[in-house]
């Protein structure tokens, strides 16, 4: 059975002051270096067969925690990049919704495009999902840990499992260093084992942004 871990990124600045990260690339910080070691601790017992990152450092660091621990080199997927945020990116979302308070309540609403130059759900299920995919075609039958972001995690797991929007709505958000476990079999296709696993957290649970 392929088993795909699915993990987000440890905590940065941006994630502690609430400030809309999209593709900006922005560190760690001290505690996400430490929530990454600890998850890679838990992730090493897994005995990963392959390891796939975004290239935005905040995911390739989480990676290269893993990768010290296991030896198993880190391959990067450009498709693994969060969300682009558009016009909001670098705002808190406090600013977000002070100056963009039409295109904020559609985005709080639910709205799949709400303007701004914010990528669609739609495509970004779609971007995730088929790096995903690629990420399990490469190792059947094994266990590939992707680290990605935290509306790209949500997306991409929801392509692959076929939810519709509504029902992914209803999917709490990954906290820093967490992850999704999806397995594949010939029967039943995508199956969601596990989600939000990790370290214990030591600080607020941050928006997926």
């Amino acid at each position: 059975m392929t088993r795909l871990i699915v993990w987000r990124h440890g905590n940065t600045d941006w994630n502690a002051g609430n400030r809309v990260q999209g593709q900006t690339d922005t560190p760690l910080n001290e505690l996400g270096v430490e929530q990454a070691a600890a998850a890679s601790d838990m992730l090493a017992a897994l005995k990963p067969d392959a390891i796939v990152s975004s290239d935005l450092q905040r995911a390739a660091r989480t990676a290269a925690a893993l990768a010290a621990l296991t030896g198993l080199p880190v391959r990067t997927d450009a498709r693994l990049r969060e969300r682009h945020y558009g016009q909001w990116q670098g705002l808190t979302m406090h600013e977000v919704a002070a100056r963009f308070p039409a295109e904020h309540a559609r985005w709080r609403a639910g709205d799949q495009d709400p303007g701004c130059e914010v990528e669609s759900l739609d495509d970004l299920g779609k971007r995730v999902g088929a790096a995903l995919q690629a990420a399990a075609d490469e190792t059947p039958g094994g266990t590939t840990v992707v680290a990605t972001h935290g509306g790209g995690a949500r997306q991409g797991c929801g392509h692959l499992l076929g939810w519709s929007p509504e029902i992914l709505r209803q999917l709490g958000s990954l906290q820093n260093c967490h992850w999704t476990e999806l397995r594949y079999d010939t029967v039943r296709g995508w199956q969601l084992r596990a989600h939000n696993v990790g370290p214990a957290a030591r600080e607020p649970i941050p928006a997926a942004i």
